[in-house]
């Protein structure tokens, strides 16, 4: 192949012209269309972060209470005690709730909830983190941001509520810099025994490979690379690429996958099928085992007639899961599928050569190594630019008389951003299930009781980010989000146990954007030695841009711990005349960086809160 047909593929895949030769060199030959299509897809930054995976190596990850750490499964697990686990993630659903607010929020709920069950936990609770633009007004802006606010709760309250699990808390700022480019970080967490943690890995030659649950359509048709682009005044064009839930089928798919686990050693291994479906789970799971495929794409559930190969591989059509059973014992989880009337079919088995060979028509559509879809995939150092807002001139603080306090107070009390966050969490069943202690508004973090084997443990989780800190200094601003998950939990009577991360960021290929990537992990690392907390997990979202300009760097934190005793769970709310009000810590260092500075003093510069 010469370099204008390098070129002409790389412009219509998405790839770079040294991508094609690399892989021209993995193959010993060109690719065809549905190979190309896979690369297009498995090698974009939402499925191989290739742009960010140098950096993500500089988290801990290493911890006495880690049983699966982060990048060797679909989340990370830590003990919680008595033999059992808590296995939590954090994922991002930015680009489609942009162009697709209710499907796109919606769905991210259930790809991140099947990243917990997958793993054979029952999740326990949602929370989320969102960030839109400027709601106040009548301008095109702020009834835009209107919109997608009430389309992404909608679909949030939506998913959540319709599977049974209760949204117990999260975060919503607003920031004219998310014009466009909305975040919608969702995080889930559930338990399971350490004997009964399920590993996505292909192993077993001549095992059977079983896809369950939704049919395979069109809908979600290369949503991860649309994730790793930018968005434009055409991204509405990009619809199709939005997946469509069905939350119904999701919890019947779940409880099937939660009995089918049950059967000691019948599943061996299973992969939910998120971004790329059928293309990344069965390379995936290959990949992990050092194991290949066989699979027929014409056994394989299809809602619309005419779906080519490429279409069936990387179709996201939602609620669907890879399974790879024990051979002999496929009976068993047909009358579990049966029972829960959730579709059912084999559609290949495991081979012991590490090429996955995919069939559509009685002939070959695609063959190439597990390995190069997924551990070779390219992976760089981009250039990063450092830049800090600078110190001069910040705003210095000053003491005010009462009546001065008083106009910016009630501004600030009013600022959607701090206002009451009612309307929204009360769209949620946050009690569902009955193991809600402390719900939203009642402490700093969710606190939920738990009852495994006859006993009660208590679980405390929270979520938080501070791009306002990050922007001015993003070391700070990842250090900061560190801290104040941490704080959070502790003021909640909580032991913190572990983190994961959703870093929401620019073009990487913009050195300021990937600066200020680099730079805010590196904040969160050091936090987390500082603290002796690993980090599990989470999510690299980047491309965050629309045509009015770049995201605020926003680094976002959800993080873990663990109540011994009853009495030790500690609201917020004032409880009785005459309690003391103490204030510990120090005072920091000015007024830059709070919201006072930035909304109502239009002062975004000066130094990060350290």
């Amino acid at each position: 192949m010469n370099e204008a047909e390098r070129q002409r593929l790389a412009e219509e895949s998405g790839l770079l012209p040294e991508e094609i030769r690399r892989i021209e060199e993995g193959l010993g030959r060109s690719p065809n269309a549905a190979e190309l299509a896979l690369f297009s897809v498995l090698w974009s930054e939402h499925c191989s972060y290739k742009n960010s995976k140098r950096e993500l190596r500089k988290l801990p990850t290493q911890g006495p209470g880690v049983l699966v750490k982060a990048g060797e499964e679909n989340a990370g697990a830590l003990d919680i005690g008595d033999g059992w686990a808590v296995i939590f993630k954090i994922e991002s659903h930015n680009h489609p709730s942009a162009v697709e607010p209710f499907q796109g929020a919606a769905t991210g709920v259930g790809g991140i909830l099947r990243d917990i069950y997958t793993m054979g936990a029952r999740p326990i609770c949602f929370l989320d983190s969102l960030r839109l633009g400027e709601i106040r007004g009548e301008d095109p802006t702020a009834q835009r941001n209107r919109r997608l606010l009430r389309g992404i709760v909608g679909g949030i309250a939506h998913y959540g509520n319709c599977v049974g699990i209760p949204t117990v808390g999260g975060e919503l700022v607003f920031d004219p810099s998310y014009n466009g480019n909305p975040l919608v970080n969702v995080f889930c967490a559930g338990v399971v025994r350490h004997d009964r943690i399920q590993k996505g890995a292909a192993v077993g030659v001549g095992n059977p490979v079983f896809v369950a649950g939704s049919l395979t359509g069109r809908d979600g048709l290369k949503g991860a690379a649309f994730a790793s682009r930018l968005l434009g005044a055409d991204s509405r064009e990009d619809r199709p690429a939005v997946q469509v839930g069905d939350p119904f089928m999701g919890k019947i798919l779940m409880e099937a996958c939660l009995e089918l686990f049950a059967h000691r050693e019948l599943v061996v291994g299973v992969q939910d099928m998120g971004a790329a479906g059928i293309g990344c789970s069965t390379s995936e799971t290959a990949a992990r085992a050092g194991t290949g495929m066989a699979i027929d794409l014409d056994r394989v559930h299809l809602r619309e007639p005419g779906m080519d190969a490429a279409e069936i591989l990387l179709s996201e059509s939602q609620e669907r899961m890879l399974l790879i059973l024990q051979k002999g014992r496929e009976r068993e989880a047909e009358e579990v599928f049966a029972k829960w009337g959730v579709p059912f079919r084999q559609i290949g088995t495991v081979s012991g050569d590490g090429l996955l060979r995919y069939r559509k028509n009685g002939k070959v559509a695609a063959e190439l190594p597990a390995r190069l879809l997924t551990e070779d995939a390219p992976v760089y150092e981009r250039e990063a630019k450092i830049s800090r807002a600078s110190a001069d001139g910040a705003p210095a603080a000053r003491a005010l008389s009462l009546p001065e306090c008083l106009e910016p107070w009630v501004r600030l009390a009013s600022h959607p951003s701090l206002a009451s966050k009612e309307w929204v969490w009360r769209q949620y069943d946050w009690m569902v299930g009955i193991g809600t202690v402390m719900g939203p508004g009642a402490a700093d973090a969710a606190v939920l009781r738990v009852f495994l084997d006859g006993k009660i443990k208590y679980l405390a989780a929270t979520v938080d980010g501070n791009a306002r800190y990050a922007a001015l200094d993003p070391y700070e601003g990842g250090r900061a989000a560190v801290a104040e998950a941490v704080r959070n939990l502790s003021a909640s009577g909580a032991r913190p146990l572990g983190i994961t991360d959703n870093l929401n960021f620019g073009d990487p290929y913009r050195p300021e954007a990937f600066g200020e990537l680099r730079a805010a992990v590196e904040g969160i690392a050091e936090a987390c030695r500082a603290f002796e907390l690993p980090v599990t997990g989470g999510n690299v979202s980047l491309y965050n841009e629309s045509p009015s300009g770049s995201i605020l760097p926003t680094p976002v934190v959800a993080a873990v711990g663990q109540i011994d005793r009853k009495e030790g769970i500690t609201p917020m709310g004032f409880r009785r005349e005459g309690d003391l009000l103490l204030l510990l810590g120090g005072w920091g260092q000015g007024l830059s960086g709070s919201i006072y500075a930035w909304d109502l003093l239009g002062w975004r510069r000066g130094p990060a809160p350290a």
